[in-house]
């Protein structure tokens, strides 16, 4: 190679001359590197990168020299560009964290159907031999308890093509109406009105006039499908193929948020116990794992939640405007929750109900907790 040891001709086993970047230079100047002389130094005579025709070659890409096995005898390198080591996977479910733990996936309008697919990245590196960590989670949006759910899985990914980690995801943000605003890139899960812990705060109202609820959908920037932007670069092959490119990773895990969100259909559906308001409802994969998991979400509330968190977010009212109609929680049965139907008339009729969510959404009725 040339420059190997800088523009100079004594050895210099740290050197880092021929991998600095160019920028903003001129023709001649970024041109093999001549903006600090490296095209002047040629490597050593009948030093060659053989090319063999029909197969293929192997080199090492990284930020220093002595980061390679052409210095101090490879001591100060690893499996990384820059000497460094770091969790490609976690299989513990203990090691894995907010942080490390990054949204892949998310599907619009869901829960709904019992049955739900989600697009995993085609970039989704391996896991372990003991797999990955995976998580699945939803954040009811409307009138329902602003609860949250969250379930983990084991999972791996199948038919890897890429070794480039997943960066570290960073907490979304509200950005309705200015995605210049959005966090781009990876993302952490929706942690929300609990005790401690939450990564997002909203007041005020959303542009259709609801209270603001966060959700796996735009307005936090999640698109629907695979998240295709949460890696650390571009898309690396297995050790083996030439020019593996991972410079500068920071290996995180990969958490699929399948988000269920009817995202824009503005219907708030006052379930038993109170989560219909379908928002995202996001499969999290900690540690670049594929989850398409059916999940279980069951449309009862979780259980109840403390609404207060340490960022002080006020639950959601269902009376904020009076010309919505207003639903009320009557007294449970202390054996079951079922859905009541009011009817119009002075002498209500009440008849025990078994409704699918899709009839409740359209019909013309008040639908109330019992």
């Amino acid at each position: 190679m040339y420059c190997l040891n800088g523009p100079q001709a004594a050895q210099d086993l740290n050197s880092y001359a021929i991998v600095s970047p160019l920028y903003q230079l001129n023709f001649k100047d970024w041109w093999f590197h001549h903006i600090n002389n490296c095209d002047l130094y040629p490597p050593a005579d009948g030093d060659f990168l053989e090319l063999p025709a029909g197969g293929s070659f192997t080199v090492e890409i990284a930020s220093n020299r002595a980061k390679t096995t052409l210095a101090y005898n490879g001591r100060d390198t690893s499996e990384w560009p820059d000497g460094a080591t770091y969790p490609e996977d976690y299989s513990d479910i203990k090691a894995v964290t907010p942080q490390n733990l990054a949204v892949f996936t998310v599907r619009y309008n869901t829960p709904w159907k019992r049955v739900i697919s989600y697009d995993v990245p085609a970039n989704l590196p391996a896991c372990p031999e003991g797999g990955c960590i995976c998580a699945w989670g939803w954040v009811p949006n409307g009138c329902g308890q602003p609860n949250m759910y969250h379930q983990p899985f084991k999972c791996k990914v199948t038919g890897a093509k890429s070794t480039t980690p997943i960066a570290p995801p960073q907490p979304p943000v509200w950005c309705e109406g200015n995605p210049g605003a959005c966090v781009k890139g990876s993302k952490q899960m929706i942690y929300w009105n609990q005790n401690e812990g939450n990564n997002i705060a909203v007041s005020g109202y959303d542009l259709s006039g609801s209270f603001k609820s966060p959700a796996y959908n735009a307005k936090l920037g999640f698109a629907d499908g695979a998240q295709n932007d949460i890696f650390a670069g571009a898309p690396s092959a297995p050790a083996g193929n030439s020019g593996s490119n991972n410079s500068g990773s920071n290996n995180n895990n990969s958490g699929s948020n399948k988000s269920n969100s009817n995202n824009g259909s503005g219907s708030n559906n006052a379930n038993s116990g109170g989560n219909t308001g379908a928002s995202p409802a996001p499969a999290n994969l900690a540690a670049g794992a594929s989850s398409s998991a059916s999940a279980s979400a069951s449309s009862a509330s979780a259980a109840s939640v403390s609404t207060s968190n340490d960022n002080g977010n006020p639950a959601p009212s269902c009376q904020k405007r009076s010309s919505r109609r207003r639903r009320r929680a009557l007294l449970p049965s202390p054996e079951e929750g079922v859905l009541v139907k009011k009817s119009p008339e002075p002498e209500p009729q009440v008849k025990v109900a078994a409704t699918t969510a899709h009839r409740r959404l359209h019909a013309k009725r008040q639908w109330f907790s019992l």
